[in-house]
């Protein structure tokens, strides 16, 4: 969210203070300006020639004044029709309209600080791509829900026009082929760039599955689980070869404790053993294989 930018008019400069700002001959509108409650109700015309004026006036000042300040800031003032204007031409539908504005504004303060009247253009055309570029920039970094780099951005809007340009062409939705002769880039950078679209908006988990209000189920529900079992093959897979360097009497004492869940007292009785002798033997069993899964190298389990 762009930090909150508040224009205000700067007061109006006091005569002994500021004794050039009124009695210039170039600027004799200046006084007029000060009476005006709301400048944004001046007429284009007006607002032009008026501009015209400040211009002149803002390049013969030093920055930092509070001569230089009132003029600028009313020079804010009296074009804010233009950001206005440039606004609703790109607004996009997801942001605030004041967050707008707000940029919009920088970007016309910016076309005021660099504008120079002598070079012979038009504020309007020089200040117009100055605020739509900003908004723009704007719209790029803050609107899309991944961020993706600038080229695959541009490269989404380029491949949106390409793609109705060239399906009232063909009849047909054109294929990534057709697309990337018509923008001169590989099939490559087309497959990247309609996957970078994805990240323009983002679905809720709890959007329904249909269009149905009533639909039972939602997104969230539809998506895969961690499977607990999966962990249990791997662990059984490792065990293979750790069994296999068991001896014959080892296996079997563990067939019996966990194949056929004898109690250790059974398994002596039928291998003619004590159960202390089998308790033991069953710890120093489980002992090395979980040594082996624990080891990193699978050589070292039988070290």
């Amino acid at each position: 969210m762009p930090t909150t930018l508040r224009i205000q008019a700067a007061p109006a400069p006091q005569p002994d203070a500021l004794p050039d700002l009124a009695r210039t001959a170039e600027i004799a509108e200046i006084p007029e300006i000060r009476e005006i409650r709301e400048l944004q109700s001046v007429s284009t015309a007006d607002a032009h020639d008026l501009s015209v004026t400040l211009f002149r006036r803002l390049h013969e000042l030093d920055e930092g004044t509070a001569e230089y300040s009132y003029v600028r800031n009313t020079l804010v003032e009296l074009n804010l029709s233009m950001v206005k204007y440039a606004a609703t031409r790109v607004r996009h539908c997801s942001a605030p309209w004041e967050d707008v504005m707000q940029v919009g504004t920088i970007g016309l303060i910016k076309a005021i600080n660099r504008f120079d009247p002598d070079r012979g253009f038009e504020f309007m055309s020089f200040a117009l791509p100055t605020i739509v570029g900003e908004i723009k920039r704007f719209f790029r970094d803050t609107t899309w829900a991944v961020r993706v780099p600038r080229r695959l951005q541009e490269l989404r809007i380029d491949l949106a026009k390409a793609n109705d340009a060239l399906e009232q062409e063909l009849g047909h939705a054109p294929s990534a082929q057709e697309l990337a002769e018509r923008l001169d880039v590989t099939v490559e950078e087309v497959c990247e760039g309609r996957l970078a679209a994805n990240g323009f908006t983002s679905l809720s988990l709890d959007l329904s599955v249909t269009e149905e209000d009533d639909a039972p189920g939602t997104l969230a529900r539809s998506l895969g689980i961690e499977e607990s079992r999966f962990e249990t093959v791997e662990d059984l897979e490792s065990l293979k070869p750790l069994l296999e360097e068991l001896t014959e009497r080892d296996r079997t004492i563990l067939a019996l404790r966990f194949g056929e869940e004898l109690t250790q007292a059974e398994i002596g009785e039928r291998l003619g053993m004590s159960q202390m002798h089998v308790s033991r033997l069953l710890g120093r069993i489980l002992g090395r294989l979980r040594q082996g899964l624990l080891a990193e190298d699978p050589q070292t389990a039988t070290a």
